[in-house]
């Protein structure tokens, strides 16, 4: 999950203060996004991280195109960790020459959901490490989300099951 954007507008938004990359690496589910021209149609969307020996993240996106049991859709990509922010800021590249700003806004103290996003709040991505989150734990995040400005009209939920 990325945008593909090679600039980045001031912003008040903030990471988190550190993110394990150990802890962070494995699936992740996607359960709610503002959607992207790349995610059309995309059901059963993942994200799946893993740490390479060359000091990279590997980054593997997958989705299921158009119904639950549509063609499988993947791409992968490298994240590179910016220096000076505890892990908490990447640079995904899908694509060279191109990289995108890949922030780690919220994060649960268990790993078991993250919100990624990027300093313009253009993108969004709510991730749990199951494919349904608790409508009580997604009220908080969003409400949060809400309270550090974004625009959750533009929110949808991907079907995952």
């Amino acid at each position: 999950m990325c945008s593909l954007s090679c600039q980045s507008p001031a912003s008040d938004l903030e990471a988190v203060p550190f993110v394990d990359l150990n802890k962070y690496a494995g699936k992740w589910y996607d359960i709610a996004s503002f959607p992207q021209r790349f995610q059309k149609g995309c059901h059963r969307t993942t994200a799946e991280y893993s740490l390479s020996d060359k000091g990279y993240v590997i980054v593997e996106n997958r989705c299921n195109k158009d119904s639950l049991n549509g063609k499988e859709s993947y791409i992968k990509g490298k994240a590179f960790v910016v220096p000076g922010t505890n892990n908490a800021k990447l640079k995904v590249q899908f694509f060279w020459p191109f990289k995108g700003d890949y922030w780690i806004i919220d994060l649960a103290e268990d790993y078991s959901y993250a919100v990624v996003s990027e300093p313009g709040k253009k993108y969004l991505w709510i991730l749990s490490r199951t494919p349904v989150m608790d409508d009580t734990m997604y009220k908080q995040v969003t409400d949060r989300l809400l309270s550090k400005g974004f625009d959750l009209s533009k929110l949808k939920k991907t079907i995952q099951q």
